[in-house]
């Protein structure tokens, strides 16, 4: 398969994008505005605001920032779920000249504290009165913050302009009549906002010890929309579906890549709504984290197996079909006439459905924040669905390589974006330098240097290699990586991987073996899955007691056998352990991105773990 190298218009589109966010978003409300921006839901029935309507809010809300007081590189924060009304906040912090501090509403009240006051956040955006309570609780360690806006929250005192927490309309209104005497406050702001001035503060959600606060600059975000528009992946015709979490560096760039192109967005932050709403808006691409793909395919898989001998044969010998022309087409090999009418067939009775599932318009998915196991992306490959692995970290203002639907290479996270360079330690760590990079951490300067070299490469803790096309492939972090007491080195998220394209039950998988004669994994299954497993063999009980019975046990061995099957010697599964719950991000176990704190984890099992090597 050929690669695809930035041209001279590539970098220089991306030479001459605009010199801040908040400018990005005027010329594209100027470019297009008629064209539909985004899409939410209201009730049962989805509402579209136009580039035009939207500015309109934007303008109004930045215009009520700065008559609340809030100068130039001021820190306000948005402590929300993902919707419009994030996104309207967001643009307008940018307008007015102040920068984002983005809070996960599943943060705790004393973490939310810590955020808030590391970062000297004089206002929040807060989406309700659960996200409101943990201000007011902690309200002593906020003294730095003198309003808190709310978007479906109650206000205090009716929404007097003495109250501490007000209403987002009244802050727009407060806005539009600052307009009407200052027609140029919101312009003036613009205009003032250099490249190199802060945009946003995004605290790392951190596997371990507390999390780092990101300092991401205006010209980083306008490079990254315009290094994704020049990788022409993406177009003005194509419509998003958003639901990644806007406190994450992967949901935030899509926003200027949206600025950037041009193509409206259907907005929804509900994990739990996202295969309803594909159904009902029919995007042509929308942007996940791995674990969504991993679940919808064991949801697909567990469906098909329980309705009946035939119907899995069926799905079976679709798949395998499926998985030869898939084979064939990326080795860039003709399809035999055969196996071309074959495939037609299992299209028909399978992978159209499959798509269906998702849409029936969509080009590709794009996968991020975490590696994506090579078995589930050739298996939806197989599907007639594409999956484009990206990369990124929050460091390098999440985008730095991506692989294009003309030029991908499953398993590998694709080619670096226009104006980003790549390169690999000696010890295998991967190397990222350009625009995107981070300006450094917030008032951290031993860890900037630590993260940040003289020549001004990011190190990234992640191993990796690229090949002589110029495709980088991730083989795991450096901090994961660990050594048997034989001497030998296992890359876990490797094992882990392969498990989770073996078993459509599974959740999450830790594998652990540090020091360890042989390698051991705790393992938390699906509870969706769980439940149609169960039903399949009309087994009563609750989640706990169907995920440690012994018929469970004896499913998940046969996964781990298959699994050994294709791995080393050393790096084989000896014993696991089925946990009783699965991993959230409410227990701690995760990050608010969905990776595991496999430090967190390993702590709480410390003693179950030992009693395996006993």
């Amino acid at each position: 398969m050929s690669t695809t190298l930035p041209t001279s218009d590539d970098l220089k589109r991306v030479h001459d994008r605009a010199p801040n966010v908040a400018r990005m978003f005027l010329d594209r409300v100027a470019a297009t505005p008629a064209g539909e921006a985004y899409r939410f839901p209201v009730g049962a029935d989805w509402v579209s605001r136009t580039w035009t309507e939207t500015a309109v809010e934007v303008r109004n809300t930045a215009a009520g920032l700065v008559a609340l007081g809030v100068r130039p590189q001021q820190l306000v924060a948005i402590s929300s779920t993902t919707r419009y009304e994030w996104i309207v906040a967001d643009l307008a912090v940018m307008c007015a000249g102040a920068a984002t501090t983005t809070v996960y509403p599943t943060t705790l009240a004393p973490d939310v504290a810590y955020v808030l006051a590391d970062s000297d956040s004089v206002v929040v955006f807060a989406e309700d009165d659960e996200q409101v309570a943990k201000l007011r609780a902690q309200r002593a360690e906020l003294r730095g913050v003198t309003r808190v806006v709310t978007f479906d929250g109650t206000p205090d005192d009716g929404d007097a302009d003495g109250g501490w927490v007000m209403s987002l309309s009244r802050l727009a209104e407060l806005g539009a009549a600052h307009l009407a005497d200052h027609p140029q406050a919101v312009d003036e702001r613009v205009a003032a906002i250099a490249p190199d001035s802060l945009a946003t503060l995004i605290y790392t959600s951190g596997t371990t010890g507390r999390p780092k606060g990101v300092r991401l600059t205006h010209g980083g975000w306008t490079y990254e929309g315009e290094a994704v528009a020049a990788t022409g992946i993406l177009s003005i015709d194509d419509l998003q579906y958003l639901w990644l979490p806007m406190a994450h560096s992967f949901g935030k760039v899509l926003l200027t890549t949206q600025l950037a192109i041009g193509f409206p967005t259907a907005v929804d932050g509900r994990v739990d709504r996202i295969v309803d709403n594909l159904a009902v808006v029919q995007p042509t691409w929308m942007g996940a984290a791995p674990r969504i793909f991993e679940k919808a395919y064991g949801r697909i898989v567990t469906t098909a197996r329980s309705e009946g001998a035939a119907k899995a044969k069926i799905f079976d010998w679709a798949v395998g079909v499926g998985a030869q022309v898939s084979s064939a087409r990326r080795a860039g090999r003709s399809v035999s006439p055969l196996l071309a009418a074959q495939h037609r067939l299992a299209d028909r009775l399978v992978f159209s459905k499959v798509r269906a599932r998702f849409g029936g318009r969509v080009r590709f998915f794009l996968s991020g924040s975490a590696a994506l196991s090579k078995d589930v992306a050739e298996w939806f490959h197989a599907a007639g669905i594409l999956i484009l692995e990206g990369y990124g970290l929050t460091e390098s203002s999440a985008g730095s390589c991506v692989n294009r639907p003309e030029s991908y290479r499953l398993g590998t996270i694709g080619l670096p974006l226009p104006g980003t360079e790549f390169a690999i330690a000696d010890d295998g760590e991967v190397l990222i330098k350009g625009p995107g990079v981070m300006a450094g951490y917030h008032e951290m300067p031993e860890a900037t240097a630590e993260a940040l070299d003289h020549d001004g490469w990011l190190h990234t803790g992640d191993i990796g290699e690229i090949d002589s096309d110029g495709f980088v492939r991730i083989t795991d972090r450096k901090k994961d990586l660990f050594k048997t007491s034989g001497g030998k080195y296992v890359a876990p998220s490797h094992v882990e991987g392969a498990f989770k394209a073996l078993c459509p039950l599974v959740s999450q998988i830790l594998v652990h073996g540090h020091n360890r004669n042989f390698c051991s994994a705790l393992i938390a299954l699906d509870p969706d899955a769980v439940a149609e497993w169960s039903g399949r063999r009309q087994l009563p009980g609750a989640y706990a007691d169907v995920v440690t019975a012994g018929a469970m046990r004896e499913e998940i061995q046969g996964y781990v056998d298959e699994l050994n099957a294709r791995l080393n010697r050393w790096e084989q599964i000896k014993q696991f352990i089925v946990l009783d719950h699965d991993l959230t991000v409410e227990s701690g176990e995760l990050t608010p991105s969905m990776k595991v704190k496999r430090k967190v984890v390993e702590d709480n099992y410390r003693a179950d773990l030992d009693a395996l090597y006993r």
